[in-house]
Parts: structure tokens; C-alpha cells; sequence
């Protein structure tokens, strides 16, 4: 690996992103002293007149000072810590803490970063031990040894990385899979901060690519996504181009996926378009408006490009959209959530699992059923989101489902 390659760039970039929202930080906190400083200084005005304004002027000269020499120190603070890095070799991407705050970071502000072109934002990809792997036989052979025809494949949700599996410190699925069926347990990161219908045409071609350069030939997909990992691989679905790998997909697996949309970004959008309409608080919702594509859309559950594209996202009432039809000869289970212990108790149906709703997990509610059947659902009462990540329960009633079909002997029906 070269010292100018992506992953030994990421702590110089980590240093500069961090002197940039400071910075920024800085800035907002300025605006709405500034803000507040107007509104009193108005006030003082309408008792005292014009014996007010030499105070309001040292007032803004001092402040405006403060606040600049605030922004030049993290500058200068910026600049020593990526010279101190900048000849560090280590990957944190590849760690399991450092990928962590990584995807956090891309789940906020990933999209951004991608324009950037930040050695921050990751491509979709197959990770091994937090390391990417190239996508060609021989790399594909020395990282799965033991590579079978029946590939699980994967996906986390927002702000998540494949490390999100390990819940618990226990095995994870795909492990517990690879023992009882004899399946290849497969990780994907990817940048969940790009629009979802970007991350699902990504999935779809690294799909095309995986398939033809495995190690043996593959019989069987099982794609696997928690929250919005299950939307990117509905995405990936519904773009495939290549007709080979989705004749592979036995099932999809959905835990906790906000099919219909999320209410917690529903209420970030309300909020942020509610902050903007004063002076004082308008930072605060710039601030929020900085969320990224892959949150905007999950106010729907947005999974097609057409679904975002010529919308201002910023709009307070946002169209609705037509989902796509589920793909044809695969099996679609998806399991959901709720805090309390029966799902119909008044406290489950306001809250779901903390952030999906039990009828947008399972596609369906008055109005809309984007096709899952009832029988092809689990519930999980007493549990929360990030519980579907790895549950002793999921798997028990994965396992059986997720068998690849045998072909029968001639003659049998």
C-alpha cells in the first residue's frame, strides 16, 4: 500500500474535518449571540434611544474579536494535529472504535464528504476484519478460504458498519449460519450518507462482480440488512441490470427496516424548517439541515432516485412516493420490534422499537402494502432497534427459512 493510498489519509482528513465543524460550530454560536445581542440591544432602544448605540458598538467589537481569535486558534490547532498525523500509517477505518466513529460521521455528513472526495467516505465494499476486499478471484480466494456456493451477504444500517453485527460479543448471524447450514458469511460497509437509491445501484453492481469472481460457483443469495441496510438491498433489487445474481435471491431479510419511512426524520425535517423561521434559532436548524441525503430519505423510506430527484428536500411537506414492487421468486422476511412486550400496548404503537414503527417494518399500513406477507414476519416484543442486530430469537427463526432449496429428484413433485 502506498503512503498517498486512501486509508493512510484518514487521519490528516480526520484532523481537518474536525478543525472544519468546529470552526463551524464557532460560527453558529456566534450568529445566534448575534442574534439574541440585536434582540436585547432593540429593546434597550425603544427605552433609551440612541444613548444605546456606542454600547451596542463595543459590544459587537468585542464580540466579533472573541469570536475571531476563537476560529484562528482551532485553525492553528487544525493545522498542528494533521502534521502530527500526517505520518502516522495507522488505518483507523480498519479498526473496529476508529470505523465506528467513521460511520458515524458518514451517516451525518457522508454525502458531503463524498463530493469531497475524503479518504473518509467509503466505496461499498467486502470487508474482512475491518480491511477492504478487492473484488477478483485470487483476493476473494485468500480472504474466504472456506468459501461455499450459499453467500449471506450483509448490510448495517445508518451511521452503522459491519462491526454492528457483533453485538453482545457474541457470534454473529453469519457465523452462526456458516456452522449450522455451511453458508459464507459476507460484510459490506458502505457510505450511508449517500441517497439510498445511490447505495443500492452500488450493492447491485458490487453483486454482479462478487458473484462472477467467487471462489466456487454460487447457488444461493441471502442478502441480509438491518434498518436501512434493508432499504439499500430493496434498492438494489429493484436496479439490478444484471439478470445473473437476482436468480440467485432466495430471500431477503429486513430487521427493522423503516419500509414506509422513519418518524425520527420526520420530526428532524418539521423541526429543522420550525427553526429556520427565526433569527435566533435559525443556526440551530441550519445546523440541521446539514443531515445528510441518506437521512432525508428516510423520511419515506426512499429507495429510487426518482423518489428525491427535482424535490426540494427542504420543502415542509413532502410528496409521496411509489415504492417499487418487491422482486419476484425470492422469499421476503422481515422482522420487527417493540419496547414493550405486546405490540398492540398503546406505548409499542407510539414508540416501535425506539426508531421504526411496527407497520413501516413490515410494509403496510391503511393505506399502503408494499407486499410482505403476514407469515413471512416475526415480532419481537421487549426489544429495541439495535436488539435485531444480533438475537438469539432472530436467528432461531432465520435459521429454517434461510435452508437453500434442493432440487428434486426426477419424477417428484
Amino acid at each position: 500500500m502506498s503512503v498517498d493510498s486512501a486509508p493512510t489519509r484518514e487521519l490528516p482528513a480526520l484532523a481537518a474535518l474536525g478543525r472544519d465543524e468546529l470552526n463551524k460550530a464557532v460560527s453558529g454560536i456566534a450568529a445566534v449571540h448575534s442574534s439574541v445581542a440585536d434582540t436585547v440591544f432593540a429593546g434597550l432602544r425603544v427605552a433609551w434611544g440612541t444613548r444605546v448605540r456606542p454600547a451596542q458598538v463595543i459590544h459587537d467589537a468585542i464580540s466579533t474579536s472573541v469570536y475571531s481569535a476563537i476560529t484562528s486558534t482551532v485553525d492553528v490547532a487544525g493545522d498542528l494535529a494533521e502534521s502530527l498525523t500526517v505520518h502516522n500509517t495507522g488505518v483507523p477505518s480498519e479498526t473496529k472504535r476508529g470505523a465506528t466513529a467513521i460511520g458515524i460521521l458518514d451517516g451525518l455528513i457522508g454525502d458531503q464528504l463524498t463530493a469531497e472526495r475524503s479518504p473518509l467516505a467509503p466505496d461499498a465494499a467486502v470487508r474482512v476484519d475491518g480491511a477492504v476486499v478487492s473484488i477478483t478471484p485470487g483476493d476473494l480466494a485468500t480472504a474466504f478460504p472456506r468459501a461455499t456456493g450459499h453467500l449471506t451477504v450483509f448490510l448495517h444500517g445508518l451511521m452503522e458498519t459491519e462491526f454492528a453485527w457483533e453485538r453482545g460479543g457474541k457470534p454473529t448471524y453469519g457465523a452462526r449460519l456458516a456452522d449450522d447450514l455451511g453458508s459464507t458469511e459476507v460484510m459490506i460497509r458502505y457510505n450511508s450518507g449517500l441517497h439510498i437509491s445511490d447505495n443500492g445501484r452500488r450493492l447491485a453492481r458490487l453483486l454482479d462482480d462478487l458473484v462472477l469472481s467467487w471462489p466456487v460457483p454460487v447457488t444461493d443469495l441471502t442478502l441480509i440488512g438491518h434498518s436501512m441496510g434493508g432499504l439499500v438491498i430493496r434498492s438494489a433489487c429493484h436496479q439490478a441490470v444484471d439478470p445473473y445474481w437476482p436468480k440467485l435471491v432466495r430471500q431477503t431479510v429486513c430487521l427493522g427496516t423503516p419500509h414506509l419511512g422513519a418518524p425520527l426524520a420526520r420530526g428532524v425535517h418539521w423541526a429543522t424548517a420550525a427553526l429556520r423561521l427565526r433569527p435566533t434559532s435559525r443556526p440551530f436548524g441550519t445546523l440541521l439541515g446539514r443531515r445528510s441525503a441518506g437521512v432525508r430519505d428516510l423520511f419515506h423510506g426512499a429507495i429510487a432516485e426518482d423518489h428525491w430527484r427535482d424535490i426540494d428536500p427542504d420543502a415542509f411537506r413532502q410528496p409521496a412516493v411509489d415504492y417499487p414492487p418487491l422482486m419476484e421468486d425470492a422469499r421476503h422476511l422481515y422482522v420487527t420490534a417493540t419496547v414493550t412486550r405486546r405490540p398492540d400496548h398503546p406505548f409499542g404503537r407510539i414508540v416501535g422499537d425506539g426508531l421504526v414503527m411496527t407497520n413501516s417494518g413490515g410494509g403496510r399500513d391503511r393505506r399502503r402494502h408494499l407486499g410482505f406477507e403476514i407469515d413471512d414476519g416475526l415480532h419481537i416484543g421487549g426489544a429495541h432497534h439495535f436488539t435485531l442486530l444480533n438475537d438469539d430469537a432472530v436467528y432461531e427463526w432465520m435459521l429454517p427459512l434461510l435452508r437453500p432449496r434442493r432440487a428434486l429428484p426426477p419424477g417428484t413433485d
